[in-house]
């Protein structure tokens, strides 16, 4: 099957700086002076122009907690349930390619369900999470 290209698929670019016939001679469509009329310059979407920006003039207003914040890589029951090995820890998360990193800090949540008996280790766990894995005889280990 041959295929066909739609008309106009493939535009001539324009050749920049080739003469006043061209409509962009001279100063090859960048205008007179400045730093648009530079090589290298990028023009920010939030550049004004010089004129202080939208973000320097308008009052900081409140607080953001996120600095401060602790994230948790996070691992559900249901998850869990499918490794075959007893004791659980960062380590074997990680091979398993549960969580992205071994020395973040981990949280077992309860979504899913256990059939066996499990010796987690990790950083938090959900009330429900550890309630379900203590009904089975395992252990919650916080470190």
């Amino acid at each position: 099957m041959k295929l066909i290209k739609p008309v106009n698929s493939l535009k001539k670019s324009k050749r920049v700086g080739r003469g006043p016939g061209s409509g962009l001679g001279k100063t090859a469509g960048r205008g007179h002076k400045g730093a648009g009329q530079r090589s290298g310059f990028k023009h920010r979407y939030w550049f004004e122009g010089g004129q202080m920006p939208l973000y320097r003039r308008v009052p900081m207003r409140g607080f953001n907690n996120s600095n401060f914040q602790k994230s948790y890589e996070t691992v559900n029951l249901s998850d869990i349930g499918k490794i075959k090995v007893k004791n659980i820890d960062s380590e074997v998360l990680f091979k398993n390619g549960l969580i992205s990193s071994n020395f973040a800090p981990v949280k077992i949540l309860a979504n899913g369900d256990i059939k066996k008996a499990y010796n987690i280790t990790a950083s938090s766990f959900s009330k429900s999470a550890a309630r379900k894995i203590e009904e089975l005889g395992g252990k919650v280990i916080v470190e």
